[in-house]
């Protein structure tokens, strides 16, 4: 496992960010969209401009990880239920991104955000943590099934004009 630094995002990450989300998310899913749908989502969702309007939200927490001086993964949590219709808890949270750069893979950086995050959502009282997933991500799956959480519901995400089968994950906790 690497060395990792773990710290808390600001405003000056921005770019920084936005880069990193934008090439993870080109890297894993890219294949999947018109390049007019990828470059819809992107500007709505992962260049600077929103990546700062997250940011500066009071019901967000971006956790950052650095391995030699360069952002190599991060993790966006909400601190509201992203998800009501299938909520079970009172206090639901939700797990809102976590990406590595795609040269990173494999080096436990998913695996720190993510216990990171565990931990902040414990200190915060939720009750029940949700997470959205893309159906065909098997990886993803297994990841968050060694954390306890489980298929709950059959959901969708826009990209562009497209919509893409999700599951809704969640785990309760407490």
């Amino acid at each position: 496992m690497t060395h990792l630094t773990l710290r808390s995002a600001t405003p000056a990450d921005v770019p920084a960010l936005s880069a990193l989300a934008i090439e993870s998310f080109v890297a894993k899913f890219g294949p999947l969209y018109s390049a007019e749908d990828l470059a819809t989502f992107l500007a709505e969702s992962l260049e600077e401009g929103p990546i700062a309007a997250e940011l500066a939200k009071s019901d967000r927490i971006y956790r950052l990880a650095e391995a030699g001086g360069r952002l190599v993964g991060f993790c966006k949590i909400g601190l509201t239920c992203g998800f009501p219709d299938y909520a079970r808890g009172s206090k639901v949270m939700e797990l809102k991104q976590l990406y590595t750069a795609s040269d990173a893979m494999g080096m436990g950086i998913g695996g720190q955000l993510m216990d990171w995050a565990m931990d902040q959502f414990e200190a915060r009282g939720a009750d029940e943590v949700q997470i959205s997933v893309y159906a065909g991500n098997d990886g993803g799956h297994r990841f968050y099934e060694r954390y306890g959480f489980e298929k709950v519901a059959d959901i969708t995400f826009k990209v562009g004009q497209q919509y893409d089968p999700e599951f809704l994950f969640a785990k309760m906790l407490g």
